[in-house]
């Protein structure tokens, strides 16, 4: 049997804790607003720049604005994730103009700030796990989406959102990220269609080794909404066997946007 059933075996074991950095990190043992109406990455064009410089928000006060447990409905939040990298100096890239990408991808701030707060949103779907073998893959077909909140000074959000635009353009090709000395390969990053939320967005996909066994591809988005920016990426291991790409579920955008300030 192919390490890809085993891997992805691992992988959804550990469903309520993963980074992009930890996708294939279970394989070595058997076992990541266009512009509105635009489809692509580019973010839109951002707010007039004649208002006042922009005051970041406090930790404390970025907590709040974080989605809680009832708040969208059918699914579940849970206020962080152990397995997320906790800074963006375990995560290391071989192309420092992909790191952007990758600090959105593990709810991590995309831009300069030490503002920054963090929570996993979960399909509450009923288990289907039987002893059933045949049934296993109809328990892990859940999306699981990482929600990352970060505030800036001045325009700090819109250099942020700049840079995780020309991200997915130089990072087309692909790159190399390492957390906890695991390496997982990106092969390829292309813009996607976006929520249009937002004062601009920057929506894409990632294409993801799975350890020599294919490929994984994963949905992220990130929104600005004045000087708060919140990076959305959303996995489905169940997804990965059927090259099904599992989407940010729109309710949850609409729900974490519209909390913003």
């Amino acid at each position: 049997m192919k390490r890809s059933s085993g891997a992805r075996l691992c992988a959804t074991a550990a469903v309520g804790a993963l980074s992009l950095a930890l996708i294939t990190g279970c394989s070595s043992d058997e076992t990541k607003k266009d512009a509105k109406g635009s489809g692509d990455a580019s973010s839109s064009a951002p707010a007039s720049s004649s208002a006042p410089a922009a005051k970041a928000l406090t930790k404390a006060e970025l907590e709040k604005l974080l989605l809680t447990q009832g708040e969208v409905k059918g699914y579940k939040v849970a206020s962080g994730d152990d397995t997320l990298p906790k800074s963006k100096s375990v995560v290391k890239s071989d192309k420092a103009e992909c790191e952007p990408i990758i600090w959105a991808s593990g709810a991590l701030a995309p831009g300069d700030t030490d503002v920054a707060v963090s929570n996993s949103v979960t399909e509450d779907k009923a288990s289907t796990a039987t002893a059933d073998p045949k049934n296993l893959a109809d328990a892990f077909d859940i999306n699981l989406t990482f929600v990352g909140l970060s505030s800036y000074e001045g325009d700090g959000a819109e250099k942020a959102m700049k840079a995780v635009s020309d991200g997915v353009k130089a990072c087309a090709g692909g790159y190399t990220v390492t957390t906890k000395g695991e390496k997982t390969k990106v092969t390829k990053v292309a813009p996607a269609k976006g929520s249009g939320l937002g004062d601009e967005s920057v929506p894409f996909t990632e294409n993801v080794d799975l350890d020599g066994e294919g490929t994984a591809t994963v949905n992220g988005e990130v929104v600005r909404k004045g000087n708060t920016v919140a990076t959305f990426y959303t996995v489905n291991f169940a997804s990965f066997s059927t090259g099904k790409v599992a989407p940010i579920p729109p309710a949850l955008l609409q729900a974490q946007i519209a909390k913003l300030k």
